[in-house]
């Protein structure tokens, strides 16, 4: 195959791609994962305008926000990457998460995600005390407690005698599919709907038609979906890479050093093989 050839099929399967992410970010509503993120990337009004409503907290004023925070002191145990992360003005903090499969908003979670943030946000040397507030938020596509609520908050009580047990720890399920004709309802029609045109919420519509159907919103689009394929494509040579090693470590009885120099894996990239061995 000549290197014209190759190319051809390289720039045809590219030109693939971009169809199939196109036909993909029509249907992208609020509560798809990937779309939701870039919806909130920088953009702290929206984020403050969302949590009020959810929290019910109308002065609440959001100091910092981001999107995909990873939480930098869980070395050594298994990552968690926070869909949207706020800060108020008291210090609150606020990890907003959206979840369409319901196994994924599992009670587990919700406690590694509210364990990650006290880690995160307590020094050496500080009092217990002084651990901030904390809101843990689930956006669930379907109303998996199947109580026809719009939210679920998990209040934490002393058996016997039905004391409130304040440990300054909210962990709130919100039902994406409650339609109540309220702040809310509106909120989550919205966070269900693929089309700008039929939002409540302007601040919502205005970035989600930006993205959806401006050339420049199009492309922040198209690279995001872009760079997740190439990422899963690595993750899967890295997988591979992994397994080779195993195998040539067991059948050889070789360090890993030693089947990694076999299979000519450079000096820079072993240390993150033997991390995942």
């Amino acid at each position: 195959m000549t290197e014209v050839m190759r190319m051809t099929e390289q720039e045809l399967q590219k030109q693939k791609d971009r169809e199939e992410d196109l036909q993909r970010l029509r249907g992208f509503r609020p509560v798809d994962d990937i779309f939701m993120r870039v919806l909130f990337r920088e953009n702290l009004p929206l984020a403050e305008y969302v949590l009020r409503i959810i929290t019910g907290k109308q002065d609440l004023r959001l100091t910092k926000e981001e999107t995909q925070k990873d939480l930098v002191r869980l070395v050594g145990a298994r990552g968690l990457c926070l869909d949207v992360h706020g800060v108020d003005d008291q210090n609150h903090q606020y990890d907003l998460e959206v979840q369409r499969a319901d196994a994924g908003a599992r009670p587990e979670r919700a406690r590694y995600h509210a364990g990650a943030l006290d880690v995160e946000n307590l020094d050496a040397g500080q009092e217990f005390e002084e651990l901030p507030t904390t809101y843990i938020i689930f956006i669930t596509e379907n109303d998996i407690w199947g109580g026809g609520q719009a939210i679920y908050p998990v209040n934490k009580m002393l058996g016997g005698i039905s004391i409130p047990f304040e440990d300054r720890q909210h962990i709130l399920y919100v039902n994406a599919s409650y339609k109540g004709d309220d702040d809310i309802g509106r909120l989550m029609h919205d966070f269900l709907c693929s089309d700008p045109d039929d939002m409540y919420t302007e601040m919502l519509a205005e970035k989600a038609r930006y993205l959806k159907t401006d050339p420049k919103g199009v492309d922040i689009m198209c690279k995001v979906m872009e760079d997740l394929r190439e990422e899963s494509i690595q993750r899967g040579i890295d997988q591979n890479r992994v397994e080779s090693i195993k195998n040539i470590m067991e059948s050889f009885k070789v360090t890993a050093q030693q089947a990694m120099d076999a299979l000519k894996i450079p000096l820079t990239e072993q240390s993150k093989y033997v991390a995942k061995l």
